[in-house]
């Protein structure tokens, strides 16, 4: 869908609901994602507690929030079928009775292993909050999840989707286009910053001009648990971004846009949502003929007769993967690219040796005559 498009109103009754604001400071709930109507007071009450818990002294993201809540609720909900009616019964038998369920519901190895470390996490705050004498969560098993190595792009397709969204910028302006010559300016800063700083979506649309450093080419970003790192920025990344400010931002800029740096096509600040579609549409347009290329909109979607891409389609997290490796590569070691990313372990980063390790196997395979 064009983020151009106004989306039709909602009914009222949606409106009311989505406008309520809840007392413990989180995030509107969705429907499914309330506790069950049968749940007692007291697994209610606990459920609530602890998501007021992760949201504001763990100072988890509100998706992280969302997905713990979801998982405990599902937790409490089961307790309650066996016959427990407070937290402070819970105990490892109902623990690994519950994920003995969802192993027999078909849940992937990973969603166990999440779902085992939300457990372990209201155990502990149970434990803290004396409602369990013992905590029973570290004798909790985990399923070790199969690591998937995650999709890089090539150094030359990134070259081409950054060179592409730098055309595509340059056309528009030439064109006096004002609204869609902002937007081209927007996408290229956007596609230049996820690439040069390998930061999160998230972490993009919350950036503040006043976290662009000018001098120092770098940009001060809030990762995951409100810690705050420094990434430094190239010079073409510094240079779409000057330009989205100069000549874009001001543009879109209304009552709305507050100090975001990056906005939305209405004013407002960017949502996570518009730019992984920012980021699809002009993955998907790269190395297109013109003709092809026009066929591409800000949704992304090909014309029936659109030529094919010869770049892969990816979204924003693929291209923080493809900066952490091509620093890898470059001779970059793994504590930086560890600080540079904002991984609180070196075991998180180490997935990106794993990536490279498979590329030299590859060329060696394609290279070496006994191979």
């Amino acid at each position: 869908m064009d983020e151009d498009v106004p989306k039709p109103r909602a009914p009222v009754h949606t409106v009311r609901m989505a406008v309520v604001r809840r007392r413990d400071g989180l995030p509107p709930e969705r429907p499914s994602e309330r506790p069950a109507q049968s749940l007692p007071e007291a697994l209610s009450s606990a459920l609530a507690g602890f998501c007021r818990h992760l949201a504001a002294e763990r100072a988890l993201s509100r998706h992280t929030v969302r997905a713990y809540r979801g998982d405990i609720q599902s937790l409490l909900e089961y307790a309650w079928r066996s016959g427990i009616g407070d937290p402070g019964s819970l105990d490892l038998t109902t623990l690994r009775g519950w994920l003995a369920a969802q192993h027999r519901s078909g849940a992937a190895r990973a969603t166990l292993a999440r779902r085992s470390a939300a457990a372990r996490a209201f155990t502990a705050f149970a434990c803290r909050q004396g409602w369990l004498a013992a905590d029973s969560g570290p004798q909790l098993g985990t399923p070790k999840p199969r690591r998937v190595l995650p999709q890089v792009l090539r150094r030359d397709e990134m070259k081409a989707v950054l060179a592409d969204c730098e055309d595509r910028a340059l056309r528009e302006l030439a064109a006096g286009q004002r609204a869609s010559a902002a937007l081209a300016m927007r996408d290229a800063a956007v596609l230049e910053l996820l690439y040069a700083a390998a930061i999160r979506v998230s972490e993009l649309c919350e950036l503040d001009g006043a976290g662009l450093d000018r001098e120092r080419r770098a940009v001060r970003v809030l990762g995951k648990g409100g810690k705050e790192r420094v990434v430094p920025v190239g010079v073409p990344a510094m240079r779409a971004l000057a330009r989205w400010e100069e000549a874009g931002r001001p543009v879109l800029a209304n009552e709305r846009s507050g100090a975001a740096l990056f906005l939305g096509a209405r004013g407002g600040r960017l949502d996570p949502r518009t730019a992984r579609r920012i980021v699809h549409a002009r993955m998907r347009a790269a190395d297109l003929d013109p003709a092809a290329r026009q066929a591409v909109g800000e949704s992304g979607e090909l014309a029936d007769d659109a030529g094919r891409s010869a770049v892969r389609d990816a979204g924003p997290h693929a291209i923080r993967h493809t900066a952490a490796t091509h620093l890898l590569e470059g001779g970059a070691d793994l504590r930086s690219v560890q600080e540079f990313l904002g991984h609180a372990s070196p075991a998180t980063t180490q997935i990106y040796t794993h990536v490279t390790t498979e590329r030299l196997k590859q060329s060696y395979r394609q290279a070496h005559p006994r191979a």
